[in-house]
């Protein structure tokens, strides 16, 4: 196996890997409009021998579900080519400076994408294909909204285990926090801003109301795990008016073992609380989507496998739990076994000036490579 794994990595084509990243980069594909990428991957994949199936997710929409070899998947490289909308449809695209790879989607993730193909394409170069492993390469739309494309791919395939490209800067993450979203909308009595003591500004019951549950315990950033994030704060608009609803979204983030009901429990206490503090507080509450995080522990082959791969490559093989949500949680909750592990960094994604080491890029094509190499075990 030392000697396969080597002859594969000599194979990884450092200048063929960088051309792929910086061609997908160079694609815009925001969530709900992949089918360019996916064509061009399609076809990518067509000319390497690869016979890339579609998966519909719906019109004009699909994933595409690659075999490496001849027998059923046990372990499939995920990859989702869907980016967040761009800051500057101007100024999106790949450029290359001192060893990073930047443009949108360059860590978040296509960076992840383009070592699971150049994974691929080494190890189908070494292997025929009867003696290649039982491993897949799923390239999934819609991660970016509501992992919609891998609820398809769920619909059909439970395989053992998957392999997801997210960025963790090469981090093996085995474990994977929760995720809890939460909605306030407050009401309050609209009015000319002239008499604002005649009116109740909904703008104002919201603050109190944010910073009411700031002050608990659990969120507090110092001494908390949660992860707390206002993502967005909107009030009614209708000129020199005081605002008669405001609304805000949060982000939290759990610890792998913390369940979301018992955190959307306390919340819903800690504004009840609130009603008695707050006056004439108006306030709906509402929890449009949790999940559930995990700890897969690291007893098992594929833990293995990064254990005597990664000094081999020069990395510390160091196992941390994945912050952010990821499509990991809908496998799990489908009694499938995901380990994130990708190039690039969760600080940069979603930013301007998004980017991703290219060294990390090789690496994890080398990576996902002995991870298919092991899928027999799985």
């Amino acid at each position: 196996m030392s000697q396969l794994l080597e002859k594969i990595w000599r194979a990884v084509d450092p200048s063929r890997l960088r051309a792929l990243l910086m061609d997908l980069v160079d694609i815009y594909s925001p969530a709900g409009k992949e089918e360019d990428i996916q064509l061009f991957l399609e076809e990518r994949l067509h000319g390497a021998g690869f016979a890339p199936r579609r998966q519909e997710v719906e019109e004009e929409r699909y994933n595409l579900i690659v075999p490496l070899g001849r027998r059923e998947p046990r372990l499939y490289l995920v990859g989702h080519v869907d980016t967040i909308a761009a800051w500057d449809l101007e100024n999106y695209g790949a450029r290359e400076e001192n060893g990073l790879i930047h443009g949108l989607g360059s860590a978040d993730m296509k960076g992840g994408c383009a070592a699971m193909v150049e994974a691929f394409l080494a190890l189908a170069e070494v292997l025929p294909p009867e003696q290649r492993p039982p491993a897949g390469l799923l390239l999934v739309v819609g991660e970016e909204e509501n992992g919609d494309g891998s609820a398809a791919f769920l619909q059909s395939f439970r395989p053992p285990w998957v392999v997801i490209g997210e960025p963790t800067g090469l981090s093996p993450c085995f474990a994977h926090y929760g995720y809890l979203e939460a909605g306030f909308t407050t009401r309050g009595r609209r009015i000319h801003s002239s008499l604002p003591e005649l009116g109740h500004n909904a703008v104002e019951s919201m603050l109190r109301v944010l910073l009411h549950l700031g002050r608990d315990p659990l969120f507090d950033r110092a001494g908390s795990r949660i992860a707390y994030s206002i993502r967005e704060l909107t009030s009614s608009q209708a000129g020199f008016v005081v605002p008669d609803r405001c609304e805000a979204w949060i982000d939290l983030h759990l610890p792998p073992r913390y369940a979301p009901a018992e955190l959307e429990a306390a919340i819903r206490a800690q504004t009840r609380a609130a009603a008695q503090l707050i006056p004439d507080l108006d306030l709906e509450v509402q929890f449009n989507f949790a999940a559930r995080g995990y700890d897969l522990g690291t007893e098992h082959d594929l833990a293995r496998a990064l254990e005597d791969s990664y000094p081999r490559l020069g990395l510390d093989f160091a196992c941390d739990a994945f912050r952010s949500h990821s499509d990991g949680n809908l496998f799990y909750e489908a009694g499938v076994k995901p380990l994130i592990l990708g190039p690039g960094a969760l600080e940069v994604a979603h930013t301007h000036d998004e980017q991703t080491p290219f060294a990390q890029v090789l690496a994890a094509a080398k990576i996902y490579a002995a991870l298919c190499l092991r899928a027999d075990s799985l």
